[in-house]
């Protein structure tokens, strides 16, 4: 089982979640290249130009220790690079496990991501201008109410790189992977807080949708980490089907 955590994260956010499987399944978690403990000098600004440059890094984790029947597990932009990792390598890939996914976070026509593009332009200009003032400002946006985890995911953003950091974050809110959807063809279980404004219910009713062997399960709590701030709640949809 292989967790791949999102924008400004580690491989830390999955620490309440990843032990309950450590008994059913060998348990790998990692940092994305340019993030956590991560040597920034693997970051390529070409090769991660995109969420596929971050698939291909995946997919290389995977084959260096011959890793198959892998049950894939996502945060918000590490889930779509498991969606890409996986359209690349299905053989390698089981299922999938999508938690608070996004695969465009602007609203275009009828699609409804969350985001006009001038938010995500102002949010952009802001990691430019001040990336201090909008690490603690997108910490609490993403985690309202909770004090403790918003100071730690404030710490974990300012750890970053801040220059890889932009990049990353360009990258992530500016993709569209509408049109990889229907090419997955392993099962998906896409797993949504009820109140997330990074990625909201309608985005996981999109998904749902669009990919061809899914379900959906609702998480009631806000915010756009349920690994954090509802383990539990988190866990007993993904249970019956993956152990």
């Amino acid at each position: 089982m292989v967790f791949s955590h999102g924008l400004g994260c580690s491989r830390s956010t999955w620490r309440l979640l990843a032990p309950a499987f450590e008994k059913h399944y060998q348990v790998v978690h990692f940092d994305l290249v340019g993030s956590g403990q991560s040597g920034p000098t693997a970051y390529d600004y070409a090769r991660h130009g995109s969420l596929n440059g971050h698939a291909d890094d995946l997919l290389d984790v995977l084959r260096e220790p011959h890793l198959h029947d892998v049950v894939f597990v996502g945060h918000s932009a590490g889930s779509m690079i498991g969606v890409l990792a996986t359209i690349k390598e299905p053989a390698r890939f089981a299922r999938l496990v999508l938690l608070a996914p996004s695969p465009r976070f602007i609203n275009d026509n009828d699609y409804y991501g969350g985001f006009e593009r001038a938010d995500i332009d102002g949010l952009l200009a802001t990691m430019e201008n001040n990336y201090h003032d909008w690490a603690g400002a997108l910490a609490a946006t993403v985690l309202p109410d909770q004090h403790t985890l918003v100071a730690e995911l404030t710490n974990s953003f300012l750890f970053t790189n801040p220059a890889l950091a932009r990049h990353f974050a360009r990258v992530t809110f500016l993709c569209d992977h509408r049109r990889d959807l229907p090419l997955l063809a392993i099962p998906a279980l896409i797993l949504q807080g009820a109140r997330d404004v990074v990625a909201p219910l309608a985005v996981g009713r999109y998904l749902h949708e669009l990919l061809p062997d899914s379900q959906l399960r609702i998480i009631d709590t806000s915010g756009h980490f349920p690994q954090l701030t509802a383990p539990a709640k988190s866990l007993r949809p993904s249970m019956p089907s993956y152990p």
